[in-house]
């Protein structure tokens, strides 16, 4: 440690710390604008200048090491006119357009001008003009003018998102940030750019010219889209959420956010929002009060029971649904005699149930430490944007990085060790890896491995995860949503065992977690494949879409329309073709509610805006019906007294929800030999902006490279095979549909993988997310 002063105060920080460092730690306010904590020093904007004991002239603090005894003045007479001086050269080609400009009233250089800038400018030469430019539909560059270059777009994008989306141009009075040549900012955490920006120069395009900082309300809330729980300021203006923003927290999100958190915001606005409760009534939807909406539900459900028996009845909710909807949804479920509610759509292997409730295995923290992780089954930049940027830093700090997956997408960071294999051929891949760790260990490989051949891939894996460092086995939503998902965890359990390694999953939802500590699964009912594999007479769906959001579309849809009653609770108006009464529930800006994250961490917010309409809170609605139905136990008041009972405690952040969770099994692992790739098979990821919806509705994310309509991603020797290039149609058939989709050739991609989105309007028609899947030219 070394011991330095500054402003008369001493302070002691680490060797090789910067003085910006020791005035942080110390409290002392130092201005800057291209110094950043998170970011590495560029010290081009010289704004941070202090006067030093015995240098001759002042240093910019943020680039200045410490040395024991040093003595800084950061306020002296000649620190000040340092900084003033560079202020004027910062204002010489900035424009006067603060009343108009977006950044206004929280805009880091009219703050600092206030201070340090003159009354009036010494240059009268004509001012430097830079071209607006078009970055896509997120990042407005309409006035790059602006810009005082202090490069943390750049830095951001090359050292958190892990690409170089933009750069500086030119030199002197001609420099200039800009994007590649006819490019647009593509990455899944771009927005951070905007929150970044210290002047106006890079502003939000959905929120430009909108609204003033100063009539916004700031109100906290949690995401709901991804695990991760990511912390976020929603800002209000009248009864519309006008904006949302990271709120820093270090165990979550540190100060960033995806750009889904961020700008998803305008599927709450949309025009598809349901505000009055509706029935249809002899093949015509006509709007109604809640009582008699919720009468009629009541009443259909008696009969259903009685003719049928409770088994006809099931119930399905997202997993972005809170704790308390989802304990409600189940309650009401089992208080009329039926088993089978569920919120895990995707999924399609039940075998683990009532043996494991999946989570991380760890903190945020402890991931983003790792030193060695083995990434099973996981499109880990799209469905983890922020556990990706950890996992990239963990990597800079000399992690490695190894995946098994079907595809070999580019996760903008080194990864030491692949094995890319159709699905099919996962089970064979991890029971190789099973095989070598064993081989490397010199223990005796579990019954059944003794004819199992590791290839160098895998003992290249087996090798990294025993290094015997900080290490992880963690298992992707492909994994979770894979048809042999039970075979893959006991593998990849054995592996995380005798490697010393941590073991998780990188949950789906906002509340994965959640919906198993509100206890929203079967028991012995219908899970949620069975549920519409063998159709029932009623459901009730709790903020789904399941040609969506299911894991197979078309056995959904199919069962949905022979239904004789289907009940949609949801902010959204979808369904109306196969529905019989639409409720307005409200999504997580308009309710309160809890989430629990991957980590186990339970997080409890309110509502930020007033209920649109005739909405109410999705507990409020299950709390009626649970009356109406005259069952026990629903007279709650409020939301907190539903999660109070489910947690235990009055206080979400004690609640010791990890110790009810588990994700270890004990079952021995089966080995599997390498199949015949004989059939073509299907390997579908949910995209980014298609996970919910919410985000499905926001407008800006759906002119995103990342929501163009899919295409059919095929191998170059299956295209050739087929006679297609990238850019022709082929037709692909799966079950009972088919579609036609572009051809995109991926590099990597095996021979007999065929990948295709689902939960898009272009592939609903299709069948299983993993399976057969045929193609022919169109």
């Amino acid at each position: 440690m070394v011991e330095i002063e500054i402003d008369g105060k001493k302070v002691e920080v680490q060797e090789g710390s910067m003085v910006m460092d020791a005035a942080n730690k110390l409290g002392t306010y130092i201005p800057h604008f291209c110094y950043h904590k998170k970011l590495s020093i560029a010290a081009n904007c010289r704004m941070c200048l202090v006067e030093v004991e015995k240098a001759p002239k002042p240093l910019p603090a943020c680039a200045t090491p410490v040395t024991a005894g040093m003595i800084v003045r950061s306020n002296s007479n000649k620190a000040v006119a340092a900084q003033k001086s560079v202020m004027e050269f910062l204002l010489i080609n900035h424009p006067l357009d603060c009343p108009i400009c977006d950044q206004g009233g929280e805009c880091q250089l009219q703050d600092l001008a206030v201070g340090y800038g003159g009354s009036s400018s010494r240059y009268e030469e004509e001012k430097r003009v830079v071209p607006p430019k078009d970055a896509g539909p997120l990042i407005s560059m309409k006035e790059m003018t602006r810009c005082i270059h202090c490069t943390r777009c750049v830095r951001f994008g090359q050292e958190i998102a892990g690409v170089m989306e933009f750069g500086m141009l030119g030199r002197g009075e001609h420099s200039e940030i800009t994007s590649f040549v006819g490019k647009t900012v593509d990455s899944e955490l771009s927005g951070n750019m905007i929150d970044l920006c210290p002047v106006g120069a890079l502003t939000s395009k959905p929120f430009r010219y909108s609204a003033r900082t100063w009539e916004l309300s700031r109100r906290k809330s949690v995401s709901p889209h991804d695990s991760l729980g990511s912390n976020l300021l929603v800002q209000v203006k009248g009864s519309k959420v006008m904006r949302v923003l990271p709120l820093e927290n270090d165990d979550v999100n540190e100060c960033w956010i995806s750009d889904r958190d961020r700008f998803a915001y305008e599927g709450l606005n949309s025009e598809d929002r349901l505000t009055a409760p509706m029935i249809k009534q002899d093949g015509k939807w006509v709007a109604t009060d809640w009582q008699t909406a919720l009468e009629y539900v009541a009443h259909g459900l008696r009969n259903i029971r009685h003719e049928h028996g409770a088994d006809a009845i099931a119930a399905l909710a997202a997993p972005h649904s809170t704790l308390e909807e989802l304990s409600l949804l189940q309650k009401v479920v089992r208080g009329l005699g039926s088993d089978n509610v569920d919120f895990r759509l995707r999924q399609s292997d039940f075998v683990l149930d009532g043996r494991v409730t999946p989570w991380l295995g760890m903190s945020v923290a402890e991931f983003g430490q790792l030193r060695r992780a083995f990434v099973i089954g996981s499109f880990l930049r799209k469905d983890h944007p922020l556990l990706a940027a950890r996992l990239r830093q963990a990597v800079k700090r000399g992690a490695k990085v190894s995946i098994l997956h079907g595809s070999d997408d580019d996760l903008l960071m080194p990864v030491a060790n692949k094995m890319i294999a159709a699905p099919s051929s996962w089970l064979a891949a991890l029971s190789q890896v099973v095989a070598a760790v064993a081989q490397v260990k010199g223990i005796a490989a579990p019954a059944g491995f003794e004819n199992v051949e590791a290839s160098p891939e895998a003992r290249a894996i087996a090798e990294s995860l025993l290094a015997d460092e900080a290490t992880a086995v963690l298992l992707g939503n492909a994994a979770a949503q894979h048809p042999q998902a039970a075979l893959l965890h006991a593998a990849a359990e054995w592996i995380a065992q005798n490697t010393n390694a941590k073991f998780g999953y990188l949950t789906e939802g906002a509340n994965s977690v959640g919906g198993y500590v509100a206890n929203a699964i079967p028991g012995k009912g219908a899970n949620a494949l069975q549920a519409f594999e063998q159709p029932r007479k009623a459901y009730l769906l709790l903020n789904a879409e399941p040609e969506y959001d299911s894991y197979n579309p078309q056995a959904a849809r199919a069962a949905l329309e022979q239904a004789e009653m289907v009940v949609v609770m949801s902010p959204f108006a979808h369904g109306k073709d196969y529905a019989d009464v639409l409720l307005p529930t409200a999504p997580f800006s308009e309710t309160s509610g809890t989430f629990i994250s991957a980590e186990g961490r339970a997080q409890s917010f309110n509502g930020t805006v007033k209920p649109l309409g005739e909405t109410r809170p999705g507990w409020k609605v299950l709390r009626v019906l649970g009356n109406l139905l005259e069952l026990d136990g629903f007279d709650y008041q409020s939301s907190e007294a539903i999660r109070n009972e489910i947690l235990g405690t009055a206080t979400p952040a004690d609640a010791d929800v990890r110790s009810r969770l588990n994700n270890l099994t004990g079952a021995a692992p089966l080995a599997d030999l390498a199949a015949d790739a004989g059939v073509l098979e299907r390997l579908a990821d949910v995209p980014i902006y298609a996970t919910d919806a919410i985000v499905r509705r926001a407008a800006s994310l759906q002119q995103t490279a990342d929501a163009t309509a899919p295409a059919a991603w095929i191998s170059a020797a299956l295209a050739q095979k087929l006679g297609v290039e990238a850019g022709g149609r082929i037709n692909v058939r799966q079950g009972q549909g088919s579609a036609v989709l572009e051809v995109g050739i991926a590099r990597g991609l095996p021979g007999n993988v065929v990948r295709v989105a689902a939960a898009h309007a272009a592939t609903v028609g299709l069948g299983a997310m993993f399976g057969e899947i045929s193609v022919e030219k169109a």
